[in-house]
Formats: structure tokens, sequence, C-alpha cells
């Protein structure tokens, strides 16, 4: 396999992060924090290091085949996930590299797990950079999900490749495709942020929160999250731009065209929809009869919560997990249920309960009525041949994978309910998980070494929807 392809790009996401890493520098040194020499010094060795990538491997005509895509995908994130870790390794905050690389794997695949505790009183610029590496991996995978998993059939993903033509109707190129999901992405980022400031916020903690609202990631400024500013209006906002990252960036182009129609019509976003709406309705009649507190407290606590919990960002205002049982099972599987394909969160992804669903009509129907003929159906369109396999050895590897987790924390020997909502959360990317040690008022530092590690496995298993990973290991990938 050449790799010279795969390391010419990822010298370039190399070089582009050593940019970013000069925007927490310029914090720190206005603010006389000696920390900004740590992120001159990183920008130095990872432009370097990108640089010598880009020089080293440039070739005058090359094309990336579906092997190479997988390494790239893989690589990049892994790579970003190492350099972005420098700052946080050699900051003051004193950290180990476990930790370190732990933090950086979680910000760039926008989990929103930590290990740092005391974040009020944390120098901004590592706040700033935490809130970047989530920022930067929520426009990442917007583009992975639209240019890279429909080619390489991923989970189902190749039911988008459609999608993909119909905007090209609408706009001229796929380059012209990517430069409008960036400006919307920025342009949702700055609204966002001006937003939170309107509302309260200081200009660093509205930009900082802004990134990390838009990316469906989580990490906030704050220990208590969201509720350290115990603000109605500031989570109303959260609660609106967290909806805004769980829908699917392409139908954004269809809207600044003026077509209203495609986001009206998509079935995954009615059906996301009414599972917020479902959920938060639930949580709040519960709180109202069990927390004994009044409509408009309990509806507040219930839609910022889980609308936080089944985007994956992981905000949260108050500590959920001594809601009582019914709160916890509800969370722990709305954790794994995710958002929409071609949107900034993780998880199943609602398309795929739909295409389940489908199948599953389609199979009663004939069992039904033996001879009749019936086809599975998406967005009312028939779903291609393959989608249906890949859906459902999605589902499969995801269970699979969730078990080793959870079994190998267990082994590790985490109890059973850290286990399990650990391996819960980082392979849906949701953040703070359940419990007194791991849960929304919890951190993961006091978690081993070993127990970091496997997470980090279990994020990045995650954020690639895991077959882009898991193919890697097959022995026929490395055969010429």
């Amino acid at each position: 396999m050449n790799c010279n392809p795969v390391f010419f790009v990822v010298g370039i996401l190399l070089t582009i992060l050593s940019v970013t890493m000069l925007l927490p520098a310029i914090v720190d040194l206005s603010t006389n924090n000696p920390d900004w020499k740590i992120f001159v010094s990183s920008s130095i060795i990872t432009s370097f290091t990108g640089v010598l990538l880009i020089i080293v491997t440039r070739e005058e005509d090359f094309r990336i085949d579906m092997r190479q895509a997988f390494l790239l995908t893989n690589l990049s994130w892994i790579v970003i996930a190492l350099f972005g870790s420098m700052p946080f390794y050699f900051s003051e905050l004193s950290l180990s590299f476990t930790d370190s690389f732990f933090e950086a794997m979680s910000g760039i695949t926008t989990t929103g797990s930590t290990v740092l505790n005391g974040l009020n009183n944390t120098d901004p610029g590592i706040l700033l950079w935490r809130s970047i590496l989530q920022w930067l991996g929520g426009v990442g995978i917007i583009i992975m999900a639209l240019s890279i998993l429909p080619l390489l059939q991923v989970g189902g993903m190749q039911l988008f490749k459609a999608e993909s033509i119909d905007v090209e109707k609408v706009l001229p190129s796929a380059s012209k495709i990517a430069a409008y999901i960036g400006a919307i992405y920025i342009g949702l980022t700055f609204i966002c942020a001006i937003c939170y400031s309107i509302a309260g916020m200081t200009i660093f903690d509205s930009f900082a929160h802004a990134m990390t609202t838009i990316a469906t990631g989580g990490f906030s400024t704050h220990d208590q999250s969201i509720g350290y500013f115990k603000s109605a209006s500031i989570e109303s906002i959260a609660i609106i731009f967290m909806l805004i990252g769980s829908l699917p960036f392409v139908l954004y182009l269809h809207l600044i065209k003026g077509r209203t129609k495609p986001i009206l019509n998509d079935s995954q976003v009615r059906v996301f929809l009414a599972v917020i709406i479902l959920s938060v309705f639930t949580v709040t009649l519960h709180l109202m009869n069990t927390q004994n507190i009044s409509l408009s407290q309990a509806f507040r606590l219930g839609s910022f919560n889980f609308v936080s919990i089944i985007t994956g960002t992981g905000y949260a205002s108050a500590d959920y997990s001594q809601w009582g049982t019914f709160i916890i099972s509800l969370a722990f599987f709305l954790m794994c249920v995710g958002g929409c394909a071609g949107s900034t969160t993780c998880g199943i992804k609602i398309f795929r309960f739909q295409v389940l669903y489908s199948v599953f009509l389609v199979q009663m129907k004939k069992l039904l009525s033996p001879h009749g003929i019936f086809e599975a159906r998406y967005n009312n369109k028939p779903i291609p041949d393959g989608v249906p396999m890949a859906v459902m050895s999605f589902f499969f590897m995801f269970a699979i994978s969730f078990s080793v987790i959870a079994i190998a924390l267990q082994l590790i020997g985490l109890d059973f309910l850290t286990s399990m909502s650990g391996a819960a959360t980082a392979i849906s990317n949701v953040g703070p998980a359940l419990g007194d040690i791991i849960g929304p008022s919890g951190t993961f530092k006091p978690l081993p070494d070993a127990a970091k590690w496997v997470l980090c496995v279990g994020m990045l298993l995650g954020r690639l929807e895991l077959f882009t990973l898991l193919v890697m290991l097959h022995p026929n990938f490395w055969r010429y």
C-alpha cells in the first residue's frame, strides 16, 4: 500500500492543528500566564512534523483508494489526539501522558469525558484548547459523514450517497459543499456565542461554550458545567444549539437556497424530534411525581439534561444519576441512541433504528403473506441493497464492542454501574456517565490508567462508526 497520500493529508491536518494552538497561546499571553510558551512550543513541534510530512510525501498526482481512505481516517484522529495532548502534558496541570491523551481524545472525538477538576481556577489557555479540540472534532465529523463514510459504506451510511448528489444539484461541486458546510459551522458558532454573551456569559465563556455546544461536545469552563450559571436563558440557548448541532448539516445547505421542504420532510429529523419530546415529557412527569418540584422546574431540568444526553453533548445542570433508577435506566438507553447522520452527534443514530424498524415491518408482512412482495423503505424511498445488512451488522458490533469494553473495565476493577455506563458513554461519545465516580458531578481522574486506555479505544471506536477502525484488524486489509 502506498502510504504517501495518507501521510501527506495527515501533514496538512497537523499544520492546521499547529495554527489553532496559537489561539490559546495568545489568550495566555494576554493574561500573563506562562503556559503560552507551552502552546507556542507545541505549535512549533506540530508544525515542523506536519510540514516535514508534506515535503517528504508530496507527489505530483495521487489518488486515495478505499484502503488508504480507511487508514487516513483512523490515523488522522489518532495523530491529532496525540499532538493535541502535548499542551495538557507540558502545562502546569502536571497531567500524566495517559491523562493528557485521554483529555485530547475525549476532545477531538467530542465525547466530553474529562480528567480535569478545579476548572474554575484552570488557566484560560487550557480551557480554550479543550473547546478548540471539540470544535475541530465537530466539523471533522460532519465532513467524514458527508464525504468518507458513504463511500466506504460503513454501517449503512451508503444510504446517504443519493443525498449528497441532491445537494450537488443546488451547489456546483463537492468542494463548494465543504466550503458551505464550514461557513455554516463557523456562522452558527458565532451566533451561539453572541446569544450566550447576551444571556450573561463573559466573552471568553460564551465563545468557549459556543464551540462545544455546536460540536455537541460538552466541555465547559466550570466544574458545574452549564449549571454554574444558574440561568434558564443560557440553558434554553444551549438546548436550541445542541439540537441544531444534532440535525443533518446537509439540510442547512438547502435552507440557504430557500428550500425548506427537505428539512421539514426528512423522516430522520421528525423521528429525532419525536424522541426528544417524548423523553422530556416522560422525565418531566417523573420528576414532578418523585422529586416534589413544580412543573416549570421539572421541565427545565428534564429538557436541558436529557437533550444534552440524547444529543451526546454531555452538559449538565444537575446530577441526574441521583433522580432514581428509572431516570438512570432511561439515560443509559438514550446515551446510545444519538442524533441524526451528518450531524456532530454520535451514538447509533436515528436512521439505523428507522432502517431496522422498516426491515422488521417487511418481515412481519412476509410472515402474514408469504407470497407477497414487500420492500423496506426509508424517507419514502426503497432502501438500497446492502444497507439493511450493514445496519444490522452495526447493531451487532455495537453490542459486542460495548460488552467487551464493559467487561474489560470490570476486570480492571471498576464497579458494575461505572463499567456499564463508562462503556456506554465512551462508545456513544456522550461524556459524563452514571454513578458517583464518573457521573455528572464526577470526573474520570480516579480511574486506573488501564481503564482510561480502554475508554480511549471506546471513544475512537464510537467516533469512527466501529467498522472504520475494526476493518484494519482484518489480515486482508494489509495484503497487496
